[in-house]
């Protein structure tokens, strides 16, 4: 059996890289802002006691924007299986509500977002612009640093 060739392995495992990076930056952002929004929310909460509504109800929905923008992340993607990557058009799929907050944003993700720059890139450097002389001269470099090794 022959060994997968290093050149057609690279660009793939260099997109998880950035994707997951890409990823972990934004989940991080958003536990950063859930901080002070369900602390604020709980506090309401606490304060305004609004008869027949359930304690905590805008904790709650803070929570669960929260959990809604976390799965539409979806950090671990590119590791495969349960939250593994899916194709928007899956037929299959689960569709995500299309609030968050009360905000309309559709069934986007992160992936399906990262696949639109991808699919641009992938044009970009197929024409004979600064794109193309950018990915001749990383592959180059990598190539170098690649051979230093051996």
């Amino acid at each position: 059996m022959n060994a997968p060739d290093p050149d057609n392995s690279r660009w793939p495992f260099i997109r998880d890289v950035l994707v997951f990076q890409l990823k972990l930056v934004l989940g991080n952002v958003l536990n950063f802002a859930l901080v002070p929004v369900t602390i604020v929310a709980a506090v309401y909460d606490l304060v305004s006691g609004k008869p027949g509504v359930r304690q905590g109800d805008s904790f709650y929905r803070a929570l669960e924007a929260g959990r809604e923008i976390e799965e539409r992340i979806n950090i671990y993607g590119s590791v495969g299986g349960y939250h593994a990557t899916g194709a928007s058009d899956d037929p299959d799929a689960v569709r995500r509500s299309r609030t968050i907050g009360g905000v309309d944003i559709g069934d986007a993700t992160v992936d399906d977002l990262i696949r639109k720059v991808e699919g641009l890139i992938v044009r970009e450097t197929g024409k004979d612009g600064h794109a193309a002389q950018l990915k001749s001269t990383l592959e180059r470099l990598l190539d170098e640093l690649r051979n230093r090794r051996r």
